[in-house]
């Protein structure tokens, strides 16, 4: 068995969204809160707020935390998991836009404009997510200077992450594609609690590339053999995350 297969492969299939998560929804342990980013650039008032406000639930695979056409209420950040971010099916094949990995939050220019969400966002395993309310993220908008640097940062990056990712439905070579779409889960600012080795199946890889999981299979034993990752026990290890990044520079031409 290859060994990136080691985690439980749950099926994604429709599920709930809002009036279950708040259900489950309790306040954020003490580790939660040390894996969420932004609270370091907070004064010390500053994030008393923020953490008397912040709530966690958990999510299950296929739930939704946010669905196209809903109000937006909250900030959400993942805690533990796995999600993914795509269009709605029912106006044509859906397309997956970016995972989200642990430590990455999400849906800043949605709860800065208070608008309704133009996307859904899907667990594709068992997760733990975390949300801030629309209204202590504007408190802190007006409050804190380092709040509004780090979303500030989040919006740049994430332009960066779409033409990203827009270039990448154009590309037709695989490898090059499942390279590309790993460098955009262990982006540093975005998923900052990856680390070095991201807890993924191939079936999961493959949801977020829109690849079959044998076609992802092959493209991460080609990139394993550049040295560009490693295959370990239930995930992956990045070894050189810039090959990664510019794999059509580094020979996987388009």
């Amino acid at each position: 068995m290859h060994p990136i297969r080691s985690l439980a492969m749950t099926p994604v299939t429709p599920g709930r969204t809002g009036t279950a998560l708040r259900e489950r929804a309790r306040p954020p342990t003490a580790q939660e809160l040390a894996e969420i980013p932004w609270l370091h650039s907070l004064t010390a008032s500053e994030s008393a707020r923020a953490r008397d406000a912040l709530v966690v639930s958990e999510v299950l695979a296929g739930e939704y935390i946010c669905r196209i056409g809903r109000p937006v209420t909250y900030w959400f950040g993942l805690v533990d998991g796995l999600l993914k971010m795509s269009n709605d099916d029912s106006m044509g094949p859906v397309i997956t836009f970016t995972g989200v990995a642990p430590g990455g939050w999400f849906g800043e220019g949605t709860v800065l404009k208070h608008e309704h969400y133009r996307y859904n966002i899907q667990a594709l395993r068992k997760s733990r997510v975390a949300g801030l309310p629309v209204e202590t993220f504007d408190w802190l908008l007006d409050h804190s200077l380092g709040f509004n640097r780090f979303v500030m940062h989040q919006l740049n990056e994430r332009l960066g992450q779409f033409i990203a990712a827009r270039e990448i439905d154009r590309i037709n070579n695989p490898d090059l594609r499942v390279a590309r779409n790993l460098a955009a889960l262990f982006h540093p600012l975005l998923s900052p609690n990856v680390g070095g080795i991201l807890r993924i199946t191939q079936q999961e890889l493959a949801y977020l590339v829109g690849l079959s999981r044998q076609r992802v299979n092959e493209a991460l034993s080609t990139l394993s053999a550049k040295g560009w990752i490693r295959v370990e026990y239930g995930g992956l290890r990045v070894l050189d995350l810039p090959a990664l990044r510019a794999g059509a520079l580094d020979g996987l031409p388009d």
